[in-house]
């Protein structure tokens, strides 16, 4: 029994060392596992937190433009078209003032002299005997031609005027796209990522403190850059409503279900009103428009301060900024047209 136990013993003393070899074989082979395993989740981390963006810092938007009177907004006793700010704007009035006005005034008081002539030299105690003539063809051919002339040369830039004004826009014009309501405007711009935003019509009060013309200001204004080509999509909600600005030379109706485009540009910075033009419900008067113009710098600065993005750039991240200054997301106007806050 002795010399079983003494051979048991012996053989556990000669197979110790490799035991105790292959278990620290077995440990380091197990760590070098877990690492491998830990090893991609932490450069999986790495490449995350790498990839991540630095949070962009956020742009002030440029200050509120004040508008200045008598600029883009009707003026006490004008019986004329407002002071144009685009080039088609420019070609109408030229039209108005230079070639239609002159000549309805010459045409109306040459008509009114004929009549008065008529009138007394053909009067009865004149001309005992009336005249028997007939017809006489210089006369006839006179007044035939002379007025096709004078239609002519009035189509000739009339037709020139109604061409530019439906122009399709160029490929690198800004799009916005205007939406009409009962009774507020929506502005949305898709070219650089900035949604929906609503404008209603400030109260007196506030009109007054920001030195606006009352009826006229919004809370929030469309904003458009200077000297760049810009495509309004524009269209209704709910009942055809008119986006028209006069002193742009915009015009166009917003009906619903259809869309139709404006197509303009702004020469010079400024504020230009504006106001629904079509019928279109109780508050038909108290839904106003303003495009504030900026130079193309400031512009960029406030598309930036919506949390849009600029032409080749990528976007803001989402919810890094908000809409436009004291603008709400689209929605109802309270019930009041003077309860919108900057």
């Amino acid at each position: 029994m002795k010399k079983v136990k003494s051979l048991v013993l012996a053989g556990l003393l000669a197979f110790a060392p490799a035991l105790a070899m292959n278990s620290q074989a077995l440990a380091q082979d197990n760590a070098a596992a877990a690492a491998a395993e830990a090893a991609p989740a932490d450069s999986a981390a790495a490449n995350a937190t790498a990839a991540t963006p630095a949070p962009a810092a956020k742009v002030a938007a440029p200050p509120r433009m004040k508008p200045t009177e008598g600029i883009g907004m009707p003026r006490p006793g004008e019986i004329t078209l407002q002071e144009q700010f685009s080039p088609t704007g420019h070609t109408a009035r030229w039209l108005h003032d230079k070639m239609l006005l002159p000549l309805i005034t010459i045409i109306s008081l040459f008509v009114l002299g004929l009549m008065l002539y008529v009138m007394v030299r053909f009067r009865r105690s004149a001309n005992p005997t009336p005249s028997k003539t007939a017809h006489n063809t210089v006369i006839e051919v006179i007044w035939t031609v002379v007025p096709v002339i004078i239609l002519l040369v009035i189509a000739v830039p009339s037709i020139g005027l109604l061409a530019d004004q439906y122009k399709p826009a160029p490929k690198d014009a800004l799009t916005v796209k205007v939406t009409g309501y009962q009774w507020y405007w929506g502005y949305e711009y898709p070219d650089a990522g900035i949604p929906e935003f609503v404008s209603n019509m400030l109260p007196k009060d506030k009109a007054e403190a920001n030195g606006e013309p009352y009826l006229l200001a919004p809370d929030n204004r469309l904003v458009l850059p200077v000297g760049r080509p810009i495509k309004l999509i524009i269209t209704g909600a709910d009942v055809i409503h008119s986006f028209a600005v006069p002193s742009l030379w915009v015009k166009m109706d917003a009906v619903p279900g259809r869309l139709n485009e404006k197509s303009f540009t702004i020469e010079k910075p400024g504020v230009y009103y504006g106001q629904c033009s079509e019928l279109c419900g109780a508050r038909h008067a108290f839904m106003p428009i303003a495009i504030e113009a900026l130079p193309p710098a400031q512009f960029d600065q406030w598309v930036l301060s919506q949390g849009g993005k600029l032409a080749g750039a990528t976007a803001a991240p989402a919810g890094e900024m908000g809409p436009q200054q004291g603008s709400v997301l689209p929605g109802p106007p309270a019930e009041n047209a003077g309860t919108s806050t900057l």
